[in-house]
């Protein structure tokens, strides 16, 4: 897939006069992340994690601008990358992005729902996996928290650079490898298995 979005160099003080005013949304021992930006943009921050990966030869900064243009001519809402740059001065690689609009499934659960609208986004949820398995989409990240449900009623993605997109619909080991991870957490779990069947991922 082809980077439509090229790379540019950021310098230092460009880079903080960015980030002025920003509020972090996620860090961790290493640094900051994610960055909520003045005008509601985001800017996401990427380091190399091991010397031997194949982020070497394509960072996860690109692969999150790549999967974004790949997704969006799926129809699969996502984030929409604005710039993808490369920080030298803090050895970071990164992307600013507009945030896909709606709520993760995890905060609409959180919110409460009825039984009958519970019911109906797990059908909705089984239905949009099984779609993204027919386009080739394979998300080793899938979980509630990044799955998105949109003002429209529609699902996206979101925390999309751990993705992979082949040309053909994902056969029956990958499908299940993909379940195990969206079911890898003990709530998501419970939550999604009160009134479906999802084998059905299998069929």
């Amino acid at each position: 897939m082809k980077n439509r979005i090229p790379l540019q160099l950021l310098g230092h003080d460009e880079y903080l006069g960015m980030r002025a005013g920003a509020r972090v949304i996620e860090q961790d021992e290493y640094g900051e992340k994610v960055l909520l930006l003045p005008d509601g943009t985001y800017l996401k921050l990427f380091r190399r994690k091991r010397v031997l990966t194949s982020a070497a030869w394509k960072p996860y900064a690109q692969r999150f601008v790549e999967n974004a243009a790949a997704l969006r001519r799926l129809d699969i809402p996502c984030p929409q990358v604005l710039k993808h740059y490369r920080i030298p001065a803090i050895s970071r690689d990164a992307v600013h992005y507009l945030p896909l609009e709606g709520k993760t499934i995890r905060q609409v659960i959180s919110d409460g729902l009825s039984e009958a609208r519970a019911t109906a986004l797990r059908s909705q949820l089984l239905e949009f996996i099984k779609h993204i398995h027919s386009l080739g989409i394979f998300f080793r990240s899938a979980h509630l928290g990044n799955i998105v449900l949109t003002p429209e009623g529609t699902l996206g993605l979101i925390d999309i650079s751990d993705l992979k997109i082949s040309w053909f619909a994902l056969g029956p080991f990958r499908r299940r490898r993909n379940l195990r991870h969206v079911l890898r957490c003990r709530e998501d779990r419970e939550w999604l298995r009160k009134s479906i069947d999802w084998a059905k991922l299998d069929q």
